[in-house]
């Protein structure tokens, strides 16, 4: 489960910002998960709940919001939301491009 790696780099990542703003707790911490991006949310939440424990996120609300797979097609221009992992075109069968939905994404911290 490389979701324990992604907690574990995303604590690091709330204390550095907190530390960077005079903070000594965080109490909610959002993320953006892309579809695609390969991280079960479950697990991550899992994750997240089981090594917030003695760091600043002690406590912190969790809070994910998924992305869909936002896509636009190198020849007509169009972009659309994916529903499908069918990466064609449908209006005109042409190569798609992910714009967004692939990456996790630290989104809002909230700290005292």
């Amino acid at each position: 489960m490389h979701e324990f790696s992604i907690v574990n780099s995303l604590l690091d990542l709330c204390e550095a910002n907190a530390r960077k703003n005079n903070a000594t707790k965080i109490t909610k911490v959002e993320v953006k998960i892309g579809k695609l991006s390969g991280i079960e949310p479950h697990l991550l939440e899992t994750a997240f709940n089981t090594f917030k424990e003695k760091t600043m996120c002690d406590g912190a609300l969790f809070v994910m919001n998924m992305q869909d797979l936002i896509v636009k097609c190198q020849d007509c221009n169009k972009q659309f939301t994916l529903k499908e992992n069918v990466f064609i075109c449908p209006t005109c069968q042409g190569n798609l491009e992910v714009i967004d939905g692939e990456e996790m994404y630290l989104m809002r911290l909230e700290m005292e």
